[in-house]
């Protein structure tokens, strides 16, 4: 890489952190009979008189005719309605009408109680679980307020091919998410990976802005907070927006996420054709293969939908004929795609008939990112972006970037004359347009 560079230099004091550093015959039962005969009504055995006290007055004669005693539905004399006077039969204390269908239905309801519960508790100790695996704070933590205030809160989303690619852990998807919490406004702003920056601050050394994340994290991704701090710490700069928070997607697992929601739907808007590698390591098999997409909405499975948003190579690379759009292969419209593929993973995930896959999506997510926002904020913040009405800025050579070349004749990007408060301009200028 270049010692000294010829293209300007981005501010690069580093912003200090705002954040804390730190799942019968034809089998049936028959009761009685249908024709039973009429019970005769039941005689009672004549009560035995209770020993005569002393002085002990005669009961009082009822007053008027006796009552006329009739069975009832069992068979029992009972007295009529209205009628007053004369004892109730014992059976009327002995025996419970409907005890025994209340006790069920209230063993019932306490089973369910104890199921619905230990389901809550369940779940809620492996979301808990998952937020303490996903990211630097605690689940239930908040750097935000819970976004319950009107403050922009900026994320900075990076996505990687991960373990068993070449370059595994180079940021080639960059993407701030500008959020006003109060009002659900929301910015996309695409910052290209090729974009030439100091790499460390302040040292001379220069590389792509997609390397940034990996030389602080390490080469296999052992300190993902120092790369998510190096990182977000430069696009602040470079932006000159105030981005607290990353978060990092592995494609390899934003596969699986997809699969385990039953695939998305999405709309292609412009057709086109590319080389894509047979498989992800080219060490097991390094042959292309020519994929597809044509213009409407198609249902796309986990490796779909991974090849549509990572597609670049014309097919001129691969010795396939001629891509027959190849301003769908650019690093921008690339972008762009990927915007449209985490959009469309946010909205099936939001549907009520996803919800009982959601166990295995957190599994599959839990191998997918990594972020210093709490799960509380995380999931404070997807609820209140509105991505359907999101206004997207992308930083490209249409605007203030122009092509150039290191001086190893490396593909780089570079403030157009030099200007690297230009950029900044730019992206203030593009917020509420």
């Amino acid at each position: 890489m270049d010692n000294n560079s010829v293209y300007g230099d981005e501010p690069t004091k580093p912003m200090p952190p705002s954040w804390p550093s730190n799942q019968d015959q034809q089998g049936k039962m028959v009761v009685g009979s249908f024709q039973n005969p009429r019970r005769q009504p039941y005689q009672y055995p004549p009560r035995q008189s209770p020993p005569q006290k002393a002085q002990m007055r005669p009961p009082p004669q009822p007053v008027g005719p006796a009552p006329v005693v009739t069975p009832n539905v069992r068979g029992y004399p009972f007295w009529q309605p209205g009628q007053v006077g004369g004892p109730r039969p014992q059976w009327w204390r002995r025996i419970p009408l409907r005890r025994g269908g209340c006790l069920v239905g209230c063993l019932t309801l306490l089973v369910l109680a104890c199921i619905v519960g230990s389901f809550a508790t369940i779940t809620a100790q492996r979301v808990l679980a998952f937020g303490s695996a996903v990211s630097t704070q605690a689940p239930l933590s908040t750097q935000t307020g819970y976004m319950g205030g009107s403050d922009r809160v900026n994320i900075l989303i990076m996505g990687f091919g991960g373990s068993g690619h070449d370059g595994a852990y180079l940021t080639d998807s960059m993407v701030v998410i500008s959020l006003i919490p109060s009002t659900h406004h929301t910015t996309l702003i695409s910052v290209p990976r090729d974009l030439w920056v100091q790499n460390p601050a302040n040292s001379g050394h220069y590389t792509k802005l997609n390397a940034l994340y990996p030389v602080a994290a390490g080469d296999t991704n052992t300190d993902p907070a120092a790369g998510g701090m190096a990182a977000v710490q430069k696009v602040s700069l470079v932006t000159g927006l105030n981005v607290n928070y990353w978060l990092t997607i592995n494609f390899a697992g934003f596969r699986d996420l997809i699969n385990s929601i039953g695939g998305i739907d999405v709309y292609v808007p412009d057709s086109f054709n590319a080389c894509y590698p047979k498989n992800d390591n080219a060490d097991i098999d390094p042959s292309w293969i020519k994929i597809q997409f044509n213009k409407g909405m198609q249902h796309m499975d986990g490796e779909t939908a991974i090849r549509y948003a990572r597609a670049r190579e014309p097919l001129g690379v691969c010795g396939k004929g001629t891509s027959e759009n190849q301003a769908e292969l650019t690093d921008f419209a690339r972008s762009a795609r990927q915007q449209i593929i985490i959009k469309a993973a946010l909205a099936k995930v939001k549907q009520v008939s996803t919800w009982p896959s959601l166990f295995n999506a957190l599994a599959a997510l839990q191998h997918t990112i990594y972020t210093n926002m709490s799960l509380a904020d995380l999931t404070a913040f997807a609820l209140k972006m509105d991505l359907n009405a999101a206004h997207r800025v992308g930083l490209s050579n249409q605007n203030v970037l122009v092509d150039s070349a290191a001086r190893d004749g490396e593909y780089i990007l570079a403030p157009r004359n030099g200007d690297w408060q230009a950029l900044v301009d730019y992206v203030k200028e593009q917020l509420y347009n």
